[in-house]
């Protein structure tokens, strides 16, 4: 099954974001995002390391030693970005003054619990900011992989794995499909032209809730 790219999929999380948002991107695929949030949206990245204003990665040979993102990338700095000490970045994010929280996940449950930073029986480090970001946050929005490795659903009726934090997830983008957790569960708003929605349900651990039109990512 042909699913989406990394950088297609981090382009439509852009588009979800709404303009004018004060928007931290996680570790991970969730970097990706800010090659694809244009200046003209008035979106403003914000990372925990402590600067406000944050731009895409930077391109070979631009490179400024003293601008890294929480993914050690080297990344630009647009015009009027400011830095801040470390307290004062999490102050931002634990005083709910972040409007979008993207993030990567390991499971996400149908009721909105996260679960990103402990696998049971293997090695980890800490919650880390995770938990600050996706309890402090206004809304959090998840790009993952639509399964594990081994085709196990990440997407459940309830997590297994220890959580970040319950009921904070609004929105999931795949590389399947875009699913919205509301209130009455998982609905599938969008999918890949490639991928049927019953494949789709097939490989999602959680009953879906199908409109009469589901829209195609892209479209």
């Amino acid at each position: 099954m042909k699913g989406l790219t990394e950088e297609q999929m981090a382009r439509r999380m852009a588009r979800a974001i709404p303009d004018g948002s004060i928007v931290n991107l996680g570790i991970g695929m969730a970097t990706l995002v800010g090659d694809f949030l244009s200046s003209e949206r008035d979106v403003y990245v914000q990372v925990e390391n402590g600067a406000l204003g944050i731009g895409p990665r930077v391109e070979p040979g631009e490179v400024d030693l003293d601008l890294l993102n929480p993914s050690r990338e080297h990344v630009t700095l647009l015009s009027g970005g400011s830095f801040f000490h470390h307290a004062d970045a999490f102050a931002m994010i634990r005083g709910g003054h972040i409007d979008v929280s993207v993030m990567g996940a390991l499971q996400v449950s149908e009721k909105g619990d996260l679960a990103n930073w402990a696998v049971p029986g293997k090695a980890t480090g800490g919650i880390g900011g995770a938990m600050d970001l996706a309890a402090g946050a206004k809304r959090v929005y998840i790009l993952m992989t639509h399964t594990q490795r081994d085709g196990e659903p990440k997407i459940l009726t309830e997590c297994t794995y220890p959580l970040t934090a319950p009921g904070v997830v609004d929105l999931i983008i795949t590389d399947l499909a875009v699913i919205e957790v509301a209130r009455e569960g998982l609905v599938l708003l969008e999918r890949t032209p490639e991928t049927s929605v019953e494949e789709i349900q097939a490989r999602t651990g959680a009953s879906l809730i199908i409109g009469e039109e589901v829209g195609t990512i892209g479209a």
